[in-house]
């Protein structure tokens, strides 16, 4: 479990980790732990909102670092996802060819353009943030990734190589109940702190998760490592989003 734990981290943050072995058997219970880096992220995105209070820093410069923050942390694995995706969704190609701009490890015109669109729509949502609402964005961390890691284990893959097959292939069959239960006790905390608001987040991310699957098979033929991280991008910004509205 200790080795499942390490390697997730390894995967989908920058936080330091010791070096282990990545065999098969580690990878069985990886996924349950991807949810725990949103844990540590969403653990630093509340000190480091309230450190930067302290420190006496003024709205515009807390959103900014912030807003770069999770992006910092994760490695901007999952963005680079969003934006390889928008650029094959763009591309208006036949699925083969969508598929190969996704692995194409150049950016273009379209993922250029979002990728600003998204930070500064991110900034403006994050400035909205209140002593109160931090903490659902915090959760908001957690439940993307419990929903990203259940879309890699059961949905449709696009293609049979690739992080997401590799990654669900490696997990235990037990894997997709364990994010069950781990999503729903994230959303009783949610809904115990803030019923109204920490529902409406929880809704929200169904909602993102139910577009991202008719998405994700209609136009891709199945989901990928890059999907997953659009999505759990889309998600967090879509939960940033009903946060600020309903502060």
């Amino acid at each position: 479990m200790l080795k499942s734990m390490i390697i997730a981290f390894s995967t989908y943050s920058k936080i330091p980790m010791p070096q282990v072995e990545w065999d098969k058997k580690s990878m069985h219970y990886s996924l349950c732990f991807f949810p725990f880096v949103g844990l540590a992220i969403g653990v630093i995105f509340v000190f480091g909102y309230e450190i930067l209070r302290w420190i006496g820093f003024g709205k515009i410069a807390i959103s900014a670092i912030l807003t770069v923050l999770p992006v910092l942390l994760n490695g901007g694995i999952h963005m680079d996802g969003f934006l390889d995706t928008i650029d094959a969704k763009s591309s208006y190609q036949p699925k083969e060819e969508k598929l190969r701009i996704l692995k194409d490890p150049h950016m273009g015109a379209f993922a250029a353009i979002y990728g600003c669109v998204y930070l500064l729509l991110s900034f403006g949502l994050v400035s909205e943030i209140n002593q109160h609402t931090i903490f659902l964005v915090a959760a908001g961390f957690i439940y993307s990734r419990i929903l990203s890691g259940w879309s890699i284990k059961t949905f449709l893959k696009a293609k049979r190589d690739g992080m997401a097959a590799t990654t669900s292939d490696a997990a235990s069959k037990n894997v997709k109940w364990i994010l069950i239960i781990e999503g729903i006790c994230t959303a009783i905390g949610m809904l115990a702190f803030d019923f109204v608001r920490g529902g409406l987040c929880i809704l929200v991310g169904l909602g993102c998760l139910f577009y991202y699957r008719k998405m994700a098979y209609k136009v891709f033929g199945g989901i990928t490592g890059d999907l997953a991280g659009y999505f759990l991008q889309l998600c967090e910004i879509f939960i940033l989003a009903i946060l600020a509205v309903a502060k």
